[in-house]
């Protein structure tokens, strides 16, 4: 008799690892407003770094539900994932070692990839975009201006889409491979419009095919009983699904990116 064929072992995904695996408690990334733990998560052999935000360790905010900053951090990856443009990193919702909370793959960024500057001239320069004059104390003022990346681009209608209320500096994560992650979504899928982000130098200039063509696939699968649905009413209110569906909608009617409401500050402080 013939020995049995091997089979080989399954592969364990990021969002397996994630899930299943067991957190271990590593250290706490002080410089966070909420509690913000670094962990390694092990499962089936396989072992990676992550963070971990208990919901516990939520700080309350006028404009939020209590307790609902690490739903809205999963929702913003689904959104990412449906759009196609994987800029948020693996993320989940499950128990650990502080109750529920949310668990994303952690990522190492490249320091010396520069997405934003300040500069001395009045306009930006080539390979650049403004996003407004910034107060360098002194008396000084220098222009804040990011890169014109495609990257950022997609980012840019990302955060349109989620109504992101805090996109600073310090949550773009590019790698040395040249993919970029964005992180820190818990300020996201308000009704009301908070679009408060660093990523301006595009607004109310006509998005990018791409856009557009990404937009167009999600509008349907923001549509009743579409899978995507399905998993975004266990992590938003009925009511800010309806808002995810709006805004996707008047994206695509205006084929443009949002502008500044006036209602809301533009930029958030501190910006990094």
């Amino acid at each position: 008799m013939s020995a049995p064929e091997r089979i080989p072992p399954r592969s364990v995904t990021a969002l397996d690892l994630l899930t299943k695996g067991e957190l271990t408690v590593r250290g706490r990334v002080r410089e966070a407003s909420n509690a913000v733990l670094f962990c390694s998560v092990s499962y089936e052999g396989e072992t990676a770094s992550c963070v971990y935000k208990p919901v516990a360790g939520e700080r309350p905010l006028w404009d939020f539900p209590d307790g609902t900053l690490a739903q809205r951090e999963v929702a913003a990856y689904e959104i990412s994932q449906a759009l196609g443009w994987t800029l948020v990193p693996p993320t989940v919702l499950r128990d650990g070692p502080y109750g529920q909370g949310m668990v994303q793959l952690w990522i190492e960024a490249d320091p010396s990839a520069a997405l934003l500057a300040l500069v001395e001239e009045e306009e930006p320069g080539d390979g650049w975009k403004a996003v407004g004059f910034a107060d360098v104390g002194e008396g000084r003022t220098a222009l804040l201006v990011h890169a014109d990346d495609e990257r950022l681009r997609r980012l840019a209608v990302l955060d349109a889409v989620i109504n992101n209320g805090d996109r600073k500096g310090g949550h773009l994560l590019p790698t040395a491979d040249g993919v970029l992650y964005a992180i820190d979504h818990g300020v996201t899928f308000n009704v009301d419009d908070k679009l408060r982000t660093l990523l301006w130098g595009w607004a109310g200039e006509p998005l990018a095919p791409e856009a557009l063509e990404a937009l167009t696939v999600l509008a349907p699968a923001l549509a009743d009983g579409e899978p995507l649905v399905t998993r975004l009413a266990q992590l938003l209110t009925a009511a800010e699904v309806d808002s995810v569906r709006a805004r996707v909608a008047a994206l695509i009617a205006s084929g443009r990116h949002p502008v500044p409401s006036g209602e809301w500050p533009a930029i958030p402080w501190p910006p990094v």
